[in-house]
């Protein structure tokens, strides 16, 4: 019997158009035998969450660019347990201030990477994370 695979939902919420990381580190997971889908740019927090619930994954992926981290993260997340996807891990990439580092792991994101991670590590983490 094969072990499923984990299903990854990568997004841009806001107005941030830069997206080149997201598209590098959704083909790494993809590389890694995981089913992700690329939500493109401009997605609102509820955009999000809804794909999250159709696609049922079990990873949300975020890449914010902006500085709007701190607005952005929490209504995903209220969103996604509002949808009663609770279990769904929520990573972020981007640019964060070390200040905010804690707050964003408190409220329930899984890991936070900054401009230079590797993606081994990125991927390492989404293994770790989803029981399978």
């Amino acid at each position: 019997m094969t072990k499923r695979k984990i299903r990854v939902l990568v997004a841009k919420p806001g107005l941030d158009g830069h997206d080149r990381g997201a598209k590098v580190v959704a083909r790494a997971l993809r590389d890694a035998g995981m089913e992700v889908v690329y939500t493109g740019l401009r997605q609102t927090p509820e955009m999000i969450a809804e794909a999250a619930l159709q696609e049922d994954v079990d990873v949300v992926g975020l890449s914010i660019l902006s500085g709007a981290h701190m607005a952005l993260v929490p209504r995903v997340l209220e969103l996604l347990k509002a949808n009663g996807q609770e279990g769904v891990k929520v990573f972020l990439g981007g640019i964060v201030p070390d200040d905010d580092l804690p707050r964003l792991m408190e409220m329930g994101v899984s890991g936070i990477y900054g401009p230079g991670t590797s993606t081994d590590d990125i991927v390492r983490d989404v293994l770790a994370a989803v029981p399978n």
